[in-house]
């Protein structure tokens, strides 16, 4: 005996202790799909013109004076509550002068507010993360019943002459 335990008190143990691992594996959050753009919008609040901006993993992209790297997007699985998450670099760079590092970290869709870029002109903030096809990729295919016919004529019913 181990311990001076029975071979039952063994065995509810033992029990216990699968069902314990069960319970922490059940609630363990499933792994999420790592995305390659996220999709971002900013706000020029000098003009008032919100423009949305397509941020490639590790590829700065410009807005007004901004260069914004995204680093890693984070999107959650479609079972649990929608959630995407940015891990973003923001540099303000003005010509003649050196690049300042205003921005470093994770931004929230969900949040926006929790970890915010303080600009003076711009406001960033994450609407999505998703996939993007490869360059090579082929588009997906459409079977030709579902094909929109895009030059057709709308046919317009002619009006008929009253006969009264």
């Amino acid at each position: 005996m181990i311990l001076g335990m029975s071979p039952a008190a063994r065995y509810r143990r033992a029990i216990g202790a699968s069902l314990f691992a069960a319970a922490l594996l059940a609630l363990a959050p499933a792994p999420a799909a790592a995305a390659k753009q996220a999709l971002l919008q900013g706000l020029n609040k000098i003009t008032a013109r919100v423009s949305p901006i397509e941020a490639p993993v590790d590829r700065a992209v410009t807005f007004g004076t901004l260069s914004i790297t995204m680093r890693t997007c984070w999107k959650a699985p479609p079972e649990e509550p929608p959630e995407s998450a940015v891990f973003l670099e923001i540099d303000d760079v003005k010509p003649g002068e050196d690049a300042v590092r205003l921005f470093t970290g994770w931004m929230f869709a969900s949040s926006p507010a929790l970890s915010a870029l303080e600009h003076p002109v711009y406001d960033v903030w994450v609407l999505d993360c998703r996939e993007v096809e490869s360059p090579g990729a082929a588009p997906p295919a459409i079977a030709p019943e579902t094909t929109p016919e895009v030059d057709a004529p709308i046919p317009i019913p002619s009006p008929e002459p009253s006969t009264e």
